[in-house]
């Protein structure tokens, strides 16, 4: 059986995946406005991707015999300056979530939580994706730069992005 304190991580990490549904759409109304429609589109993609996020740890919960706890959160941050700044923010948000997944699974550990241990698995790969992608898109960005034909060319490869449960 989980502790109160696992079970209370468990509930806290779906508020995060949904802020981070929330911080993702702040960053694809910046890249709308700066007609970057791709880099748009990877963004709306990934906030799909942490909504999904989130309801596998509201269905975990349920499935451990657990009530899943909806709470609120704070504004995501909206004003950027460039888009480089966006992806950095992205790539130092992807390193909180692991962050978050990996303090979760410590405690799991801990406590012998062998079906929280075995679910955390897929966030412990699924993070090491995701900080991969956005550190690979920035350095792209800091490559071609803002205001060049590669940037032309980075959007229309982001534009091709589509979400996919897996």
């Amino acid at each position: 059986m989980p502790s109160k304190k696992l079970i209370n991580k468990l509930n806290e990490q779906i508020k995060h995946e949904f802020f981070s549904a929330h911080y993702y759409l702040a960053m694809a109304a910046f890249c709308t406005e700066k007609s970057l429609d791709g880099f748009a589109n990877f963004f709306i993609a990934q906030a799909e991707e942490e909504r999904f996020h989130a309801m596998k740890f509201f269905d975990f919960l349920t499935e451990i015999g657990e009530t899943p706890v909806i709470t609120g959160f704070d504004d995501p941050k909206r004003d950027f300056s460039s888009l480089e700044e966006v992806f950095q923010l992205s790539l130092e948000h992807e390193k909180l979530v692991t962050s978050l997944i990996n303090d979760i699974l410590e405690i799991a550990q801990e406590e012998k939580h062998h079906p929280t241990v075995s679910f955390l698995q897929w966030f412990v790969d699924e993070q090491v994706e995701e900080e991969d992608t956005m550190s690979q898109i920035l350095d792209k960005i800091k490559m071609v730069g803002e205001n060049s034909p590669g940037t032309l060319f980075l959007d229309g490869e982001l534009g091709k992005r589509k979400f996919s449960a897996e």
